[in-house]
């Protein structure tokens, strides 16, 4: 489990995070979206599991784009890790994408610029805490963090397909993608870096270059437009500007686990990892069941249903 995080951002509350996304990007001229249902019109999956999800007719060129730009902070639910929920610092059911996105619009510089300006600007996190991840093959990615952000070219790393190539599902939009990761221990120094050391860095920003289409054979074709489809953790941003050691102690899910620890006539700072991992877990479902029913799901034997009984 990461540390507490050094002050090196503004204190901000999930609230205010998630405005100061939402306006960074409306004022450079991207319409706001609000967020979709959690109960998506796409028949391959049981639920929105992406900020990108609502755009995938779009980016496929089968719906007008609603603007040249948006921005959204979109209700998103995952069960993929569900059984790590609870016991590490940031997985979740439930959780807010926010993003920002480009039909056809701007790409990779313009993309990357943004999203560095503000993630240091108005977030302020300080560069010596940052590093960026690229696709293995993405020389052109690479180049813009190195020579026009003026990213230290050590805390840029090469990652393969598993890790920076990012698609929704086996078959629809994909594409390369660039990942901002706050270090909590820069004092370690920039040789030998792991990213997959999830005790000293966080990934909160993933830029997704989307340009291909993948069918169900695998192979990639072009897309009509070259798009942005970006997605940032509001519950990861929020734990690394409230300087508390996991994402279910920011101001989105303490206050849950606290009315539950009050009920079971407990403390949650006292307890042992075992306790404290059973709040976490009712914080998080209880999130997720929340917003499952208020978008009309209800429990039953089978798809989305089952997932709230489960969750239930």
């Amino acid at each position: 489990m990461a540390a507490a995080a050094p002050r090196t951002g503004r204190s901000m509350s999930g609230a205010e995070i998630r405005a100061a996304f939402l306006d960074f990007y409306e004022q450079r001229g991207h319409k706001p979206m609000a967020s979709a249902s959690l109960v998506p019109d796409d028949p391959t999956v049981l639920l929105t599991i992406a900020g990108m999800l609502p755009f995938k007719p779009v980016f496929l060129g089968q719906q007008p784009r609603p603007a040249a730009r948006a921005t959204s902070a979109q209700k998103c639910i995952r069960t993929n890790d569900i059984e790590n929920v609870g016991r590490t610092a940031r997985h979740h059911t439930f959780f807010e994408m926010l993003g920002n996105f480009s039909f056809g619009d701007y790409f990779k510089e313009q993309a990357i610029q943004w999203a560095w300006e503000l993630s240091t600007g108005v977030f302020g996190l300080s560069p010596q805490n940052l590093v960026v991840s690229v696709f293995r093959e993405d020389d052109e990615a690479e180049a813009i963090w190195r020579d026009v952000v003026g990213v230290n070219p050590k805390r840029i790393i090469r990652m393969d397909e598993a890790d920076n190539f990012w698609a929704s599902g086996p078959t629809g939009p994909c594409g390369p993608c660039s990942e901002i990761y706050y270090d909590f221990k820069p004092e370690l120094g920039d040789d030998g870096i792991d990213l997959e050391d999830d005790g000293r860095f966080i990934e909160f920003y993933n830029l997704v270059f989307m340009q291909y289409n993948r069918d169900a054979e695998g192979t990639l074709t072009p897309l009509a437009n070259r798009n942005i489809d970006t997605g940032m953790g509001l519950e990861r941003m929020a734990q690394i500007l409230q300087g508390v050691p996991n994402n279910y102690e920011t101001d989105l899910i303490y206050p849950l686990i606290e009315t539950a620890a009050g009920l079971a006539g407990v403390d949650y700072r006292a307890l042992d990892d075992r306790g404290k991992t059973s709040l976490k877990v009712i914080g998080d479902h209880s999130r997720a069941v929340t917003q499952l029913i208020c978008d009309g799901v209800t429990a039953s034997n089978l798809g989305r249903g089952y997932i709230l009984r489960r969750l239930l």
